[in-house]
């Protein structure tokens, strides 16, 4: 009875030991440690929730980027048109030169145009405020929390689109001499820069804090349910020569009686 008793607890030792090297935890469910396994659960739920934040961050990064890039080259294709609009205001040009500036002009409203239509990340863009294209204010989660963060749309179909070339010079001074759309427009690309340049940082510093967070609750969750598999595989290979020791015991014991009973028969 005693070589058996001490059999199953080596027995029970074993497959303990067995889970811990197997799983790699030393909790790998309620029944091995009811309150460390109740904390593990809610810190995996932390981890998940940022993991799905740093996600959905990532794709707002997206959005701003392509929108900056946007931006950008407006901004660039805005001093093409106050040097073509500057052209036009020569009231020396003759008919021929009038009209090439003209293409000119029209062919930068149209790159802006489409500078703006294409400043689309996953179908959603900054640059538009019309839902219907995909734009409008963006409200993103930045935590486990479900803590949101608003960007702004701009209306670039409605701001950031310059006005027909002028037709003669005296149009295209009054322009000039009023800042005209490109003053206007210069203006909003600058807010828009800012604001988005802001946002951007914002969201990178955000997703950097929410990875260090990440391998904080990482460290932490493993210093609490984690196994040392280093000691687990020592132990495991002294319990399996116990359990071998332990069986061999237990087949001596076991034939002592036949041992007597032979003795008394003789």
């Amino acid at each position: 009875m005693v070589a058996l008793q001490s059999l199953n607890r080596t027995n029970e030792a074993l497959n303990t030991t067995q889970k811990r090297v197997s799983t790699g935890y030393r909790v790998s469910d309620a029944k091995d440690d009811g309150a460390a396994f109740a904390v593990a659960q809610s810190v995996r739920a932390d981890v998940a929730g940022l993991t799905a934040a740093n996600e959905q961050l990532g794709g707002v990064k997206g959005i701003l980027d392509t929108a900056l890039s946007g931006l950008n080259k407006v901004s660039e294709t805005m001093l093409k048109v106050r040097e073509t609009l500057v052209r036009l205001a020569d009231d020396t040009l003759n008919t021929d030169q009038r009209a090439q500036y003209e293409a000119q002009y029209e062919a930068l409203r149209t790159q802006i145009t489409n500078f703006i239509a294409d400043a689309t990340y996953n179908g959603r863009t900054l640059l538009d405020t019309n839902a219907g294209n995909g734009g409008g204010d963006i409200t993103t989660t930045r935590n486990e929390s479900g803590t949101t963060y608003a960007l702004t749309a701009v209306d670039g179909a409605g701001t950031l689109i310059v006005a027909a070339a002028p037709t003669d010079a005296a149009t295209a001074q009054a322009a000039l001499a009023a800042g005209g759309d490109w003053g206007n427009i210069n203006t909003v690309i600058a807010n828009a820069l800012n604001q988005y340049g802001s946002d951007s940082r914002y969201i990178d510093a955000q997703i950097a804090y929410n990875r260090d967070k990440l391998d904080a609750l990482d460290g932490g969750l493993g210093a609490l349910i984690d196994a040392d598999l280093a000691k687990e595989s020592a132990r495991l290979q002294a319990l399996q020569i116990r359990q071998q020791l332990g069986t061999q015991s237990l087949s001596i014991a076991n034939q002592a009686p036949q041992s007597l009973l032979s003795l008394f028969q003789g």
